[in-house]
């Protein structure tokens, strides 16, 4: 099993529908709107680093109003 963090800044006005249409996505576990530089942090649980890389590039990244990510993955 493979965690990762990602940090999402996005479209202010839109957050709540963005973070809703990210929880939706396989291998989102939570996503949680937060104060400081990014406006979400979504925890992901996927089976490889290649599923994170899908899950961020075909599924958070095509969200519209989503501008920005950084992912970061557990390493214990």
């Amino acid at each position: 099993m493979v965690t990762a963090y990602v940090l999402i800044k996005a479209n202010v006005p839109s957050v709540e529908r963005i973070r809703d249409t990210i929880t939706e996505l396989d291998g989102v576990v939570t996503a949680n709107i937060v104060a400081g530089d990014v406006d979400i942090i979504a925890k992901i649980d996927v089976d490889t680093p290649a599923n994170v890389r899908e899950t961020v590039t075909s599924g958070i990244l095509t969200i519209h109003g989503v501008e920005s990510t950084h992912t970061y993955m557990a390493m214990e």
